[in-house]
């Protein structure tokens, strides 16, 4: 069935280049966009591009948060114009009652206003239909990431990954396809198994230190200090570490840096290195939902 928003109103706050593309596929199902917090000279033609995000949020059947979400500060992240916009309590209860809020992610200040003004969220992020696309510009920025910051080939080098999730699974099998010696740290029993069956090498999370000592690249995916002191200290120098985690990541990066490892943090991938895959693969979750709620399933 083709999607059809045919005159629904949705208001865009905030965002970087995902929600550029997210906003033409609205447009392209038929829907009125209502935007604040993004330049105009970017918006393609019959955008309501408004200075105060209230004036456009009036009768919308949607809001479309930044993927990063709201900081503890309340600022939307806005990365394309000079001053982030703010989400007061006053904003949030300007929102129509009901409708879904759309979001990468939920950090506590927003979920804090959201039960204070009876705020619908709606975690993208945790959707298996959007996590699983997702994790693949970010295995792919995360090896290009590698490959620019290495003195080797991938192909040949010792990888290890740190966590058998979405995005641990598809980076993991990318490694190995590339001609990496990749070790995959996982805690569950069937992801060893998994791990296994894809020809890789599994490692229970409890002997994980025993194998740093031969990494060349380690990616880290799991969202808790994993990469303690102690355990940096097996690490040799020149190793470099890649965090994928969400803020603050899973690594001591002060005693990284102290014994001369490079841990780089490096959350938001897909939105930097393919931006337009991932708003496209946001934009049809989006979409298929809002036309759930208004023509039922």
């Amino acid at each position: 069935m083709q999607i059809n928003l045919e005159g629904m109103s949705i208001a865009v706050l905030g965002g970087d280049e995902r929600s550029l593309v997210i906003i033409e596929e609205l447009l392209a199902s038929g829907a009125v966009v209502n935007t604040a917090g993004l330049p105009a000279d970017l918006l393609p033609a019959g955008v309501n591009c408004l200075s105060k995000p209230e004036a456009g949020l009036a009768g919308v059947g949607g809001v479309i948060l930044p993927v990063p979400g709201v900081n503890e500060k309340g600022q939307l992240y806005c990365p394309l114009i000079p001053k982030p916009l703010v989400l007061t309590r006053e904003l949030a209860a300007c929102f129509p009652p009901g409708i879904p809020i759309f979001t990468g992610v939920i950090r506590p200040y927003l979920a804090k206003i959201a039960a204070i003004t009876g705020l619908r969220l709606i975690e993208l992020m945790e959707r298996n239909e959007v996590a699983i696309l997702n994790s693949i510009p970010t295995a792919e920025g995360a090896i290009q990431m590698a490959m620019e910051m290495l003195p080797i080939t991938i192909h040949g080098s010792c990888a290890i990954v740190l966590g058998f999730g979405r995005v641990g699974a598809t980076l993991a099998r990318l490694l190995g396809v590339m001609g990496a010696r990749t070790r995959v740290v996982a805690r569950r029993p069937e992801h060893l198994a998994r791990i296994t069956e894809l020809n890789l090498v599994p490692v229970p999370f409890a002997g994980m230190s025993h194998y740093l000592e031969e990494a060349d690249v380690i990616f880290n995916t799991i969202p808790a200090l994993v990469l303690t002191g102690k355990v940096l200290e097996r690490i040799p120098a020149g190793t470099l570490i890649l965090d994928l985690a969400s803020a603050p990541g899973g690594v001591d990066f002060q005693k990284a840096a102290s014994i001369g490892i490079k841990a780089v943090l490096a959350p938001g991938i897909p939105g930097k290195v393919a931006p337009k895959t991932a708003g496209r693969i946001l934009a049809k979750v989006i979409i298929d939902l809002l036309q759930e709620e208004t023509f039922g399933n």
